[in-house]
């Protein structure tokens, strides 16, 4: 990937690795930019999150980095942060960083791609839980406090699939996600996990590419050997959707380049 980025660090409490590894790896790989965006503090879930306490050693750790490393490679600072109103923190969503990368992983409390959670499906409606899904990136996208959306439809983890159309489902959430502006990542994550393929599928990635939404690309790498696995899939993915140059960010400013 000549850009990546969403990678973690050990802050968040379930990634392993020095950022220096994480870094090694994508200067190995020949990223040419690199954006490590651990998952945001909040007062909730706090057990998968890097404490408020840790925001300053963290920025102060990448921000160092990208000097150490300004002749290899261009490093870049950003939150993943959770949607989840009520809880996001203006010191977060003020942080002085490259980008916010905005995630649902909750709905009504459930955290849905967690296995520790996964009996609750069984009592699910899997089609509502889809369309609640939607509605909440639909609600993400609307409040225009993100720059990027994480793994569109993360919702498919488990391979709990809707009887319904999923594009129809996505609708409205595509939309919001145009008019916002907001860059889509392609998240490699999900071929590491049960469902096997990217995030968004390459049926959400037409719908997105129909309506001029831009792309990144993204490891989600909590390891350093997962940094660019699955490049040549992804990158073969967008080309074939016809996409032909991917976004990044400098200090929440939209640059492009080609892939």
């Amino acid at each position: 990937m000549i850009v990546d980025l969403h990678n973690h660090t050990p802050l968040c409490n379930h990634a392993v690795g020095s950022i220096d590894e994480y870094i090694q790896k994508a200067i190995e790989t020949k990223t040419e930019y690199f954006g490590i965006c651990d998952h945001a503090p909040m007062d909730f879930d706090p057990q998968y999150r890097m404490s408020f306490e840790d925001m300053q050693q963290y920025e102060d750790h990448v921000q160092a980095a990208k000097v150490y490393y300004s002749d290899k490679i261009n490093i870049l600072l950003g939150y993943e942060v959770d949607y989840l109103p009520g809880h996001m923190d203006e010191r977060v969503l003020n942080a002085k960083v490259d980008y916010l990368i905005g995630s649902v992983h909750f709905i009504e409390g459930w955290g849905f791609d967690n296995p520790e959670f996964i009996g609750k499906w069984q009592e699910q409606d899997i089609d509502e839980v889809w369309q609640k899904y939607f509605d909440t990136i639909e609600e993400m996208a609307k409040s225009k406090l993100f720059d990027i959306v994480g793994h569109l439809d993360l919702i498919k983890v488990f391979k709990f699939l809707p009887q319904g159309n999923i594009k129809a489902i996505a609708h409205k959430a595509l939309l919001a996600i145009k008019n916002s502006g907001m860059v889509l990542e392609l998240n490699v994550a999900g071929y590491r996990k049960e469902i096997a393929e990217p995030y968004p599928s390459k049926a959400l990635l037409e719908e997105a590419f129909a309506l001029g939404i831009p792309i990144t690309f993204a490891s989600d790498a909590h390891k350093p050997e997962q940094v660019s696995m699955y490049n040549n899939e992804i990158v073969g993915l967008a080309r074939e959707i016809g996409y032909t140059e991917c976004a990044y960010f400098k200090e929440r400013k939209i640059f492009f380049t080609n892939f």
